[in-house]
């Protein structure tokens, strides 16, 4: 198989042919990955953000589309021939540990799911069955940015109509938790980025107000959109620490809840005011939008198919895999919403 190697943080990653397929475990499913998704927990690993990275060299990786095509002993969530999601976030079936490829004598690592290459031995908990209707290509972005920002709308808040919400960086996540308050008709639905080509698509899927914090504070302006009074929920999509800040800020005392999606760097802290906590200013995390795989990604599905979920509009570019590199800088200059790599098969 063919695959990006990361050998060495703060390195390019490496293609690398004639990959080793090793035999399938228990468990274990073979896939003749599509399209993947790059995410910026991707970007952060080769940049050696996350801190120590004790698996080099590794595969990268974790939402795609493709197809199955092998299947090891005990799986039966999906068989050869199946077209499948693969995500990060663990749903039902076996959850195996990570594959170990060779090339040459050198060992590769894997987690339960990585998609930066042509084929993948992945955990059958990785993978959801996916229904005719829906493109391998968009198919991609199911297994991250979707479930995580639109599944923090649909599972985290669940808000109102009249809630009112601001999303900070657009980019897939961002965007996705747009589409996902636009679908629960929130009443205000407020865009941060510092990209005015960002902002118009979050205006074009539903944000009714949008801040470029390049050139206005988003706390103040918030306050002002709020008339004093804070947002109802603010969700964190960018992956700054200072960014974190400016969300928590922005929310409304008694009740206001600030949910994190982005992930800063390792060696960067946020500072809030203790009193703000006191007088009912609440912060959460969010692993993965708290999606079940099996039953939210159909369900996202069907919503393509309504047309409530443009994901076409989503992908800003798409990169064959021997230009990863290229759509990893693209990708760092914030310019991007959801950057695809093609895999192309003989």
């Amino acid at each position: 198989m063919k695959a990006a190697v990361l050998y060495e943080t703060e390195k390019s990653l490496v293609i690398e042919n004639g990959i080793e397929i090793p035999p399938l475990q228990a468990g274990q499913v073979l896939v003749k990955v599509a399209y993947s998704g790059i995410c910026g927990s991707q970007l952060m690993e080769v940049k050696g953000k996350r801190g120590e990275d004790a698996y080099l060299p590794h595969l990268l990786g974790h939402e795609a589309s493709g197809w199955v095509v092998d299947i090891g002993s005990n799986v039966t969530k999906v068989k050869p021939g199946d077209k499948v999601v693969l995500t990060w976030i663990k749903g039902s079936g076996a959850d195996c540990k990570g594959a170990k490829y060779k090339i040459g004598n050198t060992t590769l690592n894997s987690g339960g799911v990585t998609t930066f290459s042509n084929y993948t031995v992945v955990s059958e908990n990785r993978c959801v069955i996916l229904e005719e209707g829906i493109s391998m290509e968009l198919a991609a972005l199911l297994g991250c940015a979707v479930p995580t920002g639109a599944g923090i709308v649909f599972n985290t808040l669940r808000p109102g109509k009249d809630a009112s919400i601001a999303i900070f960086g657009v980019g897939g996540i961002g965007l996705s938790a747009i589409l996902g308050a636009k679908m629960h008709e929130c009443s205000r639905i407020i865009a941060v980025d510092i990209e005015d080509k960002k902002l118009e698509l979050a205006k074009e899927f539903g944000a009714t107000d949008v801040i470029n914090c390049k050139t206005e504070n988003p706390v103040k302006k918030i306050n002002q959109i709020t008339k004093g009074q804070g947002i109802d929920y603010s969700i964190e999509a960018a992956g700054i620490a200072k960014v974190v800040e400016s969300a928590f800020q922005s929310i409304k005392y008694n009740g206001g809840l600030c949910v994190i999606a982005g992930h800063p760097d390792c060696k960067e802290r946020i500072q809030l005011d203790p009193f703000d906590l006191i007088r009912g200013k609440k912060i959460v995390g969010s692993w993965g939008g708290e999606c079940l795989p099996d039953k939210d990604i159909p369900m996202y599905v069907k919503y393509y198919k309504n047309g409530k979920l443009p994901l076409e509009r989503m992908i800003s570019q798409v990169y064959p895999l021997e230009k990863i590199n290229e759509a990893l800088s693209e990708l760092e200059n914030g310019r991007a919403h959801r950057i695809l790599i093609r895999m192309d098969h003989p």
